[in-house]
């Protein structure tokens, strides 16, 4: 059955902070709820439901991604998050939160993929994000006419760099929301 998609209640101010807590430090990423409303208005609510609490980044690409948000990984020991990075029989990378969200890239003004860019991770389907999110490490430009960028790192970024798969989010908070 397809999940339906799902508009969120959370309206952004433009003035939202996300901070992830990891397990090798603090990550801050200003949101862009003028530009991508639907994709901050959902990470915020998963955020505030402590939905990313205690998960694993799951994929780590050198010189590409550091991605996140799969409710799979959050029993699973960080050694094992980590063996199963790049498996093509791995389970971490194929859940959600049980609905999915439309697309915003083709109608943000700003969609760059930067060094330190958030943005949503999909399968085929351009409206099928839902939590999987992913920080960029590097410019990404290919990325652009494709996903989603929903926010930009403004301090950690070298936490950022050191995230590998297996590593934890302990929490996401959200400033100004």
């Amino acid at each position: 059955m397809r999940e339906a998609l799902y508009t969120p209640q959370y309206q952004p101010n433009g003035k939202e902070v996300a901070v992830i807590e990891t397990s090798k430090g603090t990550v801050k990423v200003k949101l862009a709820g003028k530009d991508a409303p639907i994709h901050v208005g959902n990470f915020v609510e998963l955020s505030q439901k402590g939905f990313y609490d205690g998960l694993k980044f799951h994929r780590y690409v050198p010189g590409f991604v550091i991605q996140g948000g799969d409710p799979n990984t959050r029993t699973a020991s960080s050694s094992d998050v980590a063996r199963a990075d790049g498996s093509p029989f791995s389970k971490f990378g194929m859940g959600g939160p049980g609905y999915r969200i439309r697309e915003e890239f083709s109608t943000n003004p700003n969609n760059k993929h930067l060094d330190g860019t958030l943005a949503m991770a999909r399968s085929q389907d351009p409206n099928s994000a839902g939590s999987q999110f992913y920080l960029c490490l590097g410019p990404q430009p290919f990325l652009d006419s494709g996903y989603t960028v929903f926010g930009q790192t403004i301090n950690g970024i070298e936490v950022v760099r050191n995230l590998r798969a297996g590593d934890e989010i302990v929490s996401i908070t959200i400033e100004n929301a």
